[in-house]
């Protein structure tokens, strides 16, 4: 026999628990309610050219996979996930447990569009979207993120610019549109505010910063494997 047990009543148990058997109890119950985290990598060769100055096309391949790994440890620490999924036009050096979903390479925002749809069709009902340059993401950021959607149904994470949006949480069984590109972070507030959700804005360090100019690479220096890039 198998039971659920709804939020409010796991918070009314955890005030009633030790510390420790508290803690152990929302583990528990954020694994088995559990987030689908979809991350969006572009073909490695033609990932970062604008750090073409920088690095040479090789080093820049080596960078894109140095901060997926990171993303993807992340991901796998956190205590809300319970699936991990790359979405790709190739698996390139992806570990072979972690499911990559296809990507044409056409259209980000239409691809995404089109592995919310399949996440829903399997029962996802929570999806993280993250790109794969957020090196220095934690677990515990991923869960503040997927935490602040459970409660608006949507939450967002912008960049450090507060202009673009660097990772998404969305609880609906709607479709939603994504507006990656120019101005994302008000369109993205625009469309969850249209589909009647209660948008939440996260910020936090490992949400925001990413990585796309040279200038961003000098923020690096303390990951051990961006000195061997540069060496």
């Amino acid at each position: 026999m198998s039971f659920s047990v709804s939020s409010t009543l796991a918070h009314n148990l955890a005030h009633n628990l030790a510390p420790d058997l508290a803690h152990d109890l929302e583990q528990r119950l954020d694994r088995q309610r559990g987030a689908c985290v979809l991350i969006a990598v572009k073909e490695r060769a033609l990932s970062k050219t604008r750090l073409a100055e920088a690095l040479s096309p090789q080093a820049r391949i080596e960078l894109v996979r140095s901060m997926l790994t990171a993303v993807l440890s992340a991901a796998a620490s956190a205590q809300t996930v319970r699936q991990v999924i790359v979405m790709s036009p190739e698996r390139d050096c992806i570990p072979a447990e972690v499911p990559v979903l296809a990507d044409t390479g056409e259209s980000l925002n239409g691809a995404l569009m089109q592995a919310h749809a399949v996440l829903r069709e399997f029962g996802c009902r929570e999806v993280v979207i993250l790109p794969a340059d957020l090196p220095k993401i934690s677990g515990t950021e991923i869960d503040a993120l997927v935490r602040a959607g459970r409660a608006g149904g949507f939450a967002i994470a912008p960049d450090a610019a507060g202009v673009g949006t660097n990772a998404l949480c969305l609880v609906s069984p709607a479709p939603f549109r994504f507006q990656f590109g120019l101005d994302s972070r008000r369109l993205h507030l625009q469309e969850a505010q249209r589909m009647g959700l209660s948008p939440q804005v996260v910020r936090l360090p490992g949400l925001e910063f990413d990585v796309d100019s040279p200038a961003d690479l000098n923020l690096l220096d303390a990951q051990p494997w961006h000195a061997r890039l540069r060496a």
